[in-house]
């Protein structure tokens, strides 16, 4: 049986990301949050401590279920490529399943003060760590050409991320198209060029 509190707890939450999302973490506050929920300040405050746990909650719980990701992809014995697609369907359907928490984790997480900051950001290199071992295994599988594989990730992680900025459920196109689309336009970018009797000039 559902938790009633947890089941509060977490429209707070949705509630406080919707806000941010709109104003700005700095420019909101907890009676802000209250105000959208219709309830007294106070009432908050039985659920959740502060703002700063709220954007915790959104910004860790956001950055482990994209580990969880790219980790359970790099646990599989497919190719270089096909995890790389993977991988892109993945981040795509986790940012498009709720774009105010996207948002938020996107570009709210630099409010996170101390040690809370420092995780963070820990959490994000091991995600794009996962993602240089896949380009690095492309590479060692001959599958792809010699790149710089942190430049490359960044490059792949900035296109998909600006997605949150666009991207509407009733748009033209699913989750899944839009990914389609970018693996076969990062794919095409670092598969490696095959060299043919017509290309060699001596």
């Amino acid at each position: 049986m559902t938790n009633p509190s947890s089941g509060r707890r977490e429209q707070i939450i949705q509630a406080a990301a919707n806000l941010f999302c709109a104003r700005g973490y700095e420019a909101s506050s907890m009676r802000d949050i209250a105000t959208t929920l219709n309830i007294e300040a106070a009432s908050l405050y039985h659920h959740i401590k502060s703002k700063e746990e709220i954007l915790e909650t959104i910004c860790f719980g956001m950055a482990e279920t994209f580990l969880n990701g790219i980790r359970e992809v790099n646990d599989i014995y497919f190719n270089a490529e096909e995890r790389l697609r993977m991988a892109i369907q993945n981040h795509v359907r986790i940012l498009t399943s709720n774009l105010s928490q996207s948002t938020v984790f996107l570009h709210e997480w630099r409010s996170l003060k101390g040690e809370k900051l420092i995780a963070f950001k820990q959490l994000r290199d091991q995600y794009e760590k996962g993602f240089r071992t896949i380009v690095q295994d492309g590479m060692n599988e001959d599958i792809f050409g010699e790149v710089d594989a942190r430049f490359a990730v960044l490059s792949i992680l900035s296109s998909v991320n600006w997605i949150a900025e666009w991207y509407r459920e009733d748009g033209a196109m699913s989750s899944d198209e839009i990914a389609s689309r970018i693996s076969d336009f990062v794919l095409g970018g670092l598969r490696k060029k095959l060299v043919t009797d017509l290309d060699y000039k001596p």
